[in-house]
């Protein structure tokens, strides 16, 4: 039985990871309350005590805009806790493997970002967890994959899509912006990689997930209103097009964040395009008529 840790055990990605348990492994998630990563010590004695193959880092502080004055609380879970991990897994001989973000990047491609495209974060966020990145990297002897990705969303948890189905029933009209380009990934997608990644024994390094395909959180919007009305019949508020202009936050976002999955695909194979464990995800969420 091969034994495997996933912190952040409930978080939305954890609890999609806790049941996509593969056969063959045994698995312990580890919550907020049950390890604080920023805790070196902490880190480092339940990894001795349960003695992982391999760690599956799906804890981090995702407060985009909030990250812009909690800096500290953002470094301290998306920074440290990595360090922490990264020198606990190299300490009992683990294979890490640390889940990161499309924020890294600046959006100023026009095509999809390589794993080894120059990184430049717009915000906080993503700076924080660039240094996380890097802290995996700098560790010494420790067998680590790193995976980006974004736009990240499931049955549960606070995301896009239960935002949006709320939204559009309280609202006579929704307003979404249609000038930041991504890829929405479903945790069923991204859980599934990751437990195919380590499966397969993969090469230490940077890959890439999301769902196929490339969308605006527009045409996310639309696409979540057009597959709840259709399988629910529930008439929901239109949604109308805006610039990010119109839509000030304090964390600025990159207008591009499309990922190039194709060295992760060559292991893994091909993810399906995003709408279609959307609609998994929103019949699950909503009862048929």
């Amino acid at each position: 039985m091969r034994r495997v840790v996933v912190t952040g055990a409930g978080g939305q990605l954890g609890v999609e990871l806790l049941r996509r348990i593969p056969e063959g492994v045994e698995a312990t998630g580890l919550d907020r309350s049950a390890l604080d990563l920023a805790d070196r010590d902490a880190v480092l004695a339940t990894m001795q005590r349960i003695e992982p193959a391999a760690i599956i880092n799906a804890g981090a502080y995702t407060a985009v805009d909030r990250a812009e004055t909690e800096s500290e609380a953002a470094y301290r879970a998306n920074a440290e806790g990595p360090r922490h991990l990264a020198a606990a897994a190299a300490a009992v001989g683990a294979r890490l493997l640390h889940v990161s973000t499309d924020f890294v990047f600046d959006g100023r491609k026009s095509s999809p970002y390589m794993p080894d495209d120059a990184t430049a974060p717009l915000g906080v966020y993503g700076a924080s967890k660039l240094a996380g990145e890097q802290a995996v990297h700098e560790t010494a002897g420790v067998d680590a994959l790193i995976v980006r990705t974004g736009w990240v969303y499931s049955a549960h948890g606070q995301n896009f899509v239960r935002t949006m189905l709320r939204v559009m029933r309280e609202r006579p009209e929704v307003r979404v912006v249609a000038d930041q380009v991504g890829t929405p990934t479903s945790t069923a997608t991204l859980a599934e990689t990751l437990w195919t990644l380590l499966g397969r024994e993969a090469p230490a390094g940077t890959y890439h997930c999301s769902d196929a395909g490339a969308a605006s959180w527009y045409d996310f919007a639309c696409a979540i209103r057009e597959l709840a009305q259709a399988h629910s019949g529930e008439k929901l508020a239109p949604v109308q097009p805006i610039a990010t202009a119109d839509y000030p936050t304090p964390a600025r976002r990159p207008a591009y964040s499309v990922l190039d999955k194709t060295a992760t695909w060559a292991i893994t194979g091909a993810a399906p395009h995003w709408r279609e464990p959307l609609r998994a995800v929103i019949e699950t969420l909503l009862p048929a008529p």
